[in-house]
């Protein structure tokens, strides 16, 4: 691999915007369609910059948030191209993952869409969707995926996530889905207490082929996955009656979510290790939670 990979890295952060314009708008749309008792939510779009150590330009981003809407309470939809040098801590942490040249070469480019939705309604669940690129001099891979997290559970909107996963997916290969699922089903998982966080997704990294647009594909349909998969799910029950009961409990699951993220999750840790807008990588932290 050499390190003239400018065309790719071009067509990977388009895309990222691309998708991250297609959502903000069906979401704003998902507002629109709602009885009017309230003002119809709105993203606040606010221009992100990674700091780094020199002063020197590392890129950033958009942090595009909407609070208090009919529908979403608070869901973030972010897209980022950052690069630079890895600090010593990003570096140790990308050669324990067997990314070569940290030692000679720390130079590193990223970009991605990260997605975290919480709703106002307690039977709409929450969902996670995330694909990026990420370059070295020596290497390069993607990674990402989209997980559904209710805190009431129903088996059919569960199957219907995971179908649509699955159809996406089929056309990249005999057996991926299954291997991605199972994959989810691991990293989103909570030691601490035992219990995966939602209803698990799929869910790769460090994906390289060899073939960067085969890989590439199949990032964009990880990605292409997330409306039709979602968007049934909040259409059939945004208007369904819940009581003090119910938000309780999705007060409390927010807790495992938040518990996640600060604890586990590699995309916050590297976010916050590598001089990123913090209020951008811990744009995922539900607006409200509890704890028993």
């Amino acid at each position: 691999m050499t390190s003239d990979f400018n065309t790719e890295k071009t067509r990977a952060a388009t895309w990222f915007r691309t998708l991250r314009d297609e959502i903000v708008a069906a979401f704003e749309a998902v507002e629109d369609s709602q009885p009017a008792d309230a003002a119809a939510g709105r993203f606040d779009v606010t221009e992100t910059k990674r700091a780094s150590d020199d002063g020197a330009d590392a890129g950033g981003g958009l942090m595009s948030v909407m609070r208090g809407g009919r529908v979403f309470e608070k869901v973030g939809v972010n897209v980022s191209t950052v690069y630079g040098q890895l600090g010593a801590q990003a570096q140790k942490a990308m050669a324990a993952r067997g990314v070569p040249g940290m030692d000679t070469d720390p130079r590193f480019w990223a970009s991605g869409i990260s997605l975290v939705a919480h709703m106002q309604n307690p039977h709409v669940p929450a969902v996670h969707m995330n694909t990026r690129m990420f370059w070295t001099p020596h290497a390069w891979w993607f990674g990402g995926g989209s997980d559904l997290n209710p805190c009431i559970e129903y088996d059919e909107d569960t199957a219907h996530f995971h179908a649509q996963q699955a159809q996406h997916l089929a056309p990249h290969g005999t057996g991926l889905y299954e291997e991605l699922k199972a994959w989810a089903d691991e990293y989103f998982y909570i030691p601490h207490r035992n219990r995966a966080r939602g209803v698990g997704g799929i869910f790769m990294d460090d994906r390289n082929t060899g073939d960067w647009e085969a890989d590439f594909a199949l990032t964009q349909d990880i990605g292409r996955a997330f409306l039709p998969a979602y968007l049934p799910l909040v259409e059939k029950r945004r208007m369904q009656p819940w009581n003090d009961a119910d938000k309780d409990a999705q007060l409390v699951h927010r807790g495992l979510y938040a518990e996640y993220n600060l604890v586990y999750d590699r995309g916050t840790k590297f976010g916050l290790a590598t001089g990123h807008d913090a209020n951008a990588v811990l744009m995922s932290l539900p607006p409200l939670a509890k704890w028993v």
